[in-house]
């Protein structure tokens, strides 16, 4: 067998008044009160309906809670009559009576008045009133600067900001702003007052002022939960309603047929598809590896690369895909063109074998383990730029590195996975208590799928100290080497080949075995999940084919009885 989330909103619906901008005589600008900090009316208290106090089927969610925040949420969306009205109608006002005079104190500039009402809305903590205060009075400095009054704005600075002893280092870049003829332009930004109004809304506690946007985020949580919840989740977000409680079925795992690639003369040890998933290489026990290229209407053969005198190890696609890397076992890198696949260099190193192959993340150099247990780094002409000695790897054919270039991750005891650290020469270590075979490292470098001799396969954090977090079972493998990989949408799922012929998935986060496809005649060697198709799979095998499964409802241009290219087009059947 072969070897081994703050982001900003993309539109704020608040609307402003015509009055809603209002110049200064020093230049800055102030905001009349708008939807979300003060509402048209107050909130006249009217009897409610009923004594009840709480709302919801399970008695959790408090009424004049669950008002507040839906009239927070019209206020947002631009919808200001509408939030007075719920107000009024219910009789829970959006505000305390405290609040708004602070709201519109800050509005108007009132900044003595503002701080001394701060005291007065029921903060129970000091360093809240501080901090507060802090934003209030550094707002009242730059706009009087701004007003070109700078001992005023030197006053408020040295008997009204120094004296909280909060920020001390932004108090040193305040002082900048007077002494300095040329200030830091981002030192010297004046917010508008809504916005500091914005900031003092994160600072204060929620029962004092509602966060923003907080019913949006009581509706994203209760949506993720049940994503996450979801066995089978492998649709785009997009498709999740509020309508209803999300549930996906097993129809959203690649578990059908729909294609079987035969062009190959030998068993198949090696499948990749491309980071694109425009693009899927195979590499067989025949010393040739093809690329295939997918398309609408199914996967078609683009190039048979042919060259290498031993049996491959390891195949690895270019940052950008438009190259690829071949490795035979002991013998040599090859670098092939993928649009017109020819061979565009061969890497050797006198007295080693190669054994494995990656691409450095810019795509600019290239890495391989040795059979001397070296790791080596190439440029693209062949010139060796760098070398690690010592036990960093053994004969196997896995061999990564992390997106920022910075820690290659190899085998260097059998049951050892070692993260080393190719700038600070810093080393950590994944210990297992079997032998290793094979191991894939996730998109997001925060977990490593360690495939292990006993039929387990184990996933691990590697974040900090690594950790095992989960383990899978139920594949068969006694003699071969297995290969297994993440899948589906944000990789929730792993996928293995296995000795008894099948396809097995596994629920990521649970460990729940969820599928164990039939089709090929004999052991499946390796699985690749295409990264920009979480509906397709590919499976290599000892029978010489390739699989690619997909849906049960997939496109019917799949289900062609026809023979071209050494592809097969199959109606699901197996």
């Amino acid at each position: 067998m072969g070897g081994v989330e703050d982001e900003e909103p993309a539109l704020k619906r608040m609307k402003l008044s015509s009055k809603g901008l209002v110049g200064l005589s020093n230049g800055s600008s102030s905001v009349e009160p708008v939807g979300g900090f003060l509402s048209d009316s107050m909130a006249r208290p009217l009897p409610s309906h009923g004594d009840e106090q709480v709302v919801g089927s399970k008695g959790v969610i408090k009424r004049d809670e669950f008002v507040r925040i839906i009239a927070k949420a019209l206020y947002s969306l631009g919808y200001r009559k509408s939030g007075a009205h719920l107000e009024e109608e219910s009789g829970i006002p959006l505000h305390s009576p405290g609040v708004n005079m602070f709201i519109q104190q800050i509005l108007d500039g009132n900044w003595d008045d503002s701080i001394a009402t701060l005291h007065t809305v029921g903060l129970a903590d000091e360093s809240v009133v501080r901090s507060a205060s802090f934003l209030i009075l550094e707002q009242k400095f730059f706009e009087l600067l701004h007003a070109e009054k700078v001992m005023e704005a030197l006053k408020t600075l040295r008997t009204e900001i120094s004296p909280l002893s909060v920020y001390s280092n932004r108090i040193r870049e305040l002082s900048s702003c007077i002494v300095s003829p040329s200030p830091k332009q981002d030192i010297l930004e004046v917010r508008s007052r809504s916005k500091l109004l914005e900031q003092l809304q994160k600072l204060l506690p929620p029962t004092v002022m509602i966060p923003e946007k907080r019913l949006e985020h009581l509706v994203e949580q209760a949506l993720i939960l049940q994503r996450e919840a979801c066995l089978f989740h492998n649709s785009l977000d997009k498709e999740m309603s509020l309508y209803s409680d999300h549930h996906c079925g097993k129809d959203q795992i690649p578990s059908k047929t729909l294609q079987i690639l035969e062009a190959h003369d030998d068993e198949v040890w090696l499948v990749q598809f491309s980071h694109n998933g425009k693009y899927l290489a195979s590499a067989s026990n025949d010393r040739t590896a093809i690329i295939w290229e997918v398309g609408i209407n199914g996967l078609s053969l683009k190039h048979r690369l042919s060259g290498h005198q031993k049996a491959f190890s390891s195949i690895s696609w270019s940052p950008n895909d438009q190259e690829l890397l071949t490795c035979g076992v002991e013998e040599a890198i090859r670098r092939w063109d993928v649009s017109t696949g020819k061979c565009l260099q061969i890497y050797e190193k006198a007295g080693a074998g190669l054994i494995s192959c990656t691409w450095f993340p810019s795509g600019k150099y290239i890495l391989s383990g040795l059979s001397d247990k070296s790791i080596c780094m190439w440029e693209l002409d062949g010139k060796e730029v760098e070398s690690w000695k010592g036990p960093k790897t053994l004969k196997i054919s896995d061999l990564e590195i992390t997106d920022d270039g910075k820690e290659i991750l190899s085998i260097c005891k059998t049951n050892t996975i070692l993260l080393f650290n190719r700038e600070t020469k810093d080393e950590r270590f994944i210990e297992e208590y079997q032998t290793i075979t094979s191991y894939s490292l996730s998109k997001d470098n925060k977990f490593l799928l360690v495939n292990l001799l006993n039929q387990e396969i184990h996933l691990w954090n590697i974040e900090g100290n690594p950790k095992l977090v989960a383990k899978y079972k139920g594949h068969r493998r006694a003699r071969f080497l297995i290969r297994s990989c993440f899948g589906g949408l944000h990789q929730a799922f792993i996928a293995s080949g296995s000795e008894d012929s099948q396809v097995y998935i596994w629920q990521r986060c649970s460990g729940e075995l969820i599928e164990a496809l039939p089709g090929h005649s004999g052991a499946v060697n390796c699985v690749s999940w295409n990264p920009a198709n979480p509906h397709m799979l590919a499976s290599a095998s000892d029978d010489r084919t390739i699989r690619i499964w997909g849906l049960n409802c997939m496109n019917k241009n799949y289900q062609k009885n026809v023979h071209c290219n050494g592809v097969h087009y199959c109606n699901g059947s197996t």
